[in-house]
């Protein structure tokens, strides 16, 4: 998948689960999957895809309150929602920085918030949403993968 672009469309919650854990089997330690899309646009629901791809038994949900949470898997899984940081400093005085070098599975909702703290070598998923509802997905980038 280096350097590549990945398009498709999702019709419901189901879809976007399976997308999810579908990129999750790609995924080795140390890799950070940056999230971007509209409040709704299902952000949490394809996290939740990669986390069951990572065999992680717990429920995930939207980290907004306690900005990162932390599962385990078949390897670490940190969700990181970046919706209330108001830049890269704010990224950097939580200890995210340490993550991104880290031996697990690193996903950043909101990644935008925090662009500068996001390494070139990430794989990014942009998901829009349609005029009918259904979900636009684009995977690109994830050089090394």
């Amino acid at each position: 998948m280096e350097n590549s672009l990945f398009s498709c469309i999702s019709s419901n919650p189901e879809e976007t689960l399976a997308l999810g854990e579908n990129l999750a089997g790609r995924l080795g330690p140390g890799r950070v999957i940056a999230l971007r899309g509209a409040l709704g646009a299902g952000k949490t629901v394809f996290a939740q895809g990669v986390a069951r791809g990572l065999g992680v038994e717990e429920t995930v949900t939207s980290p907004t309150f306690p900005i990162i949470s932390e599962y385990e898997g078949t390897l670490p899984f940190y969700h990181i929602d970046a919706y209330r940081l108001k830049g890269d400093a704010d990224f950097r005085n939580l200890g995210g920085e340490e993550l991104l070098e880290g031996s697990g599975v690193v996903l950043i909702e909101w990644s935008e918030n925090i662009s500068r703290s996001i390494p070139k070598s990430a794989i990014i998923v942009e998901i829009r949403i349609l005029e009918d509802g259904r979900r636009g997905i684009q995977i690109s980038g994830g050089e090394g993968m």
